[in-house]
């Protein structure tokens, strides 16, 4: 699987853990480069969300200190389902039920280490259900522009 990643300064430690982690995958690393200059998370999102949708990766992946601005950038563009995991069993429920594209998380929430390798791994792992959720996930695509 072709992952896309990306942090803010906040998530760049754990973002360059999580890229060791994803050793089994092929990662593409959109930034940030280093923890000392402040940036903008938006922008990063933006890069991952963009290279999910162009089916340029598989999926996406975004740090930062709560997952949870990246999540609110990387949903406006369309075709993305981000959402800000920090258990393994939101990690399952949101690829089965919601077939989520782009995961988001807290550095600041969760350390790199083995929690977030399991989350990580089932996340990527499990498929998407379809049938009665892939009506719900439509409607969900279908909100976008309204």
């Amino acid at each position: 699987m072709k992952v896309a990643v990306a942090s803010d300064h906040r998530g760049y430690e754990f973002k360059k853990k999580l890229c060791r982690m994803l050793s089994e995958h092929t990662v593409v690393d959109y930034g940030t480069n280093n923890a000392a200059e402040s940036v903008d998370y938006p922008d990063y999102a933006l890069r991952v969300a963009r290279a999910v949708v162009s089916k340029e990766c598989d999926r996406g992946i975004l740090v930062c200190g709560t997952g949870l601005g990246m999540s609110l950038a990387a949903n406006k563009v369309r075709g993305v389902r981000a959402v800000v995991v920090h258990d393994v069993f939101s990690a399952e429920m949101s690829r089965r039920h919601n077939d989520s594209n782009v995961l988001c998380l807290g550095a600041d929430v969760i350390s790199p280490g083995a929690m977030a390798s399991k989350i990580v791994q089932v996340w990527l792992d499990t498929p998407f259900e379809g049938e009665r959720h892939a009506r719900r996930v439509k409607k969900i695509m279908d909100l976008e522009g309204s």
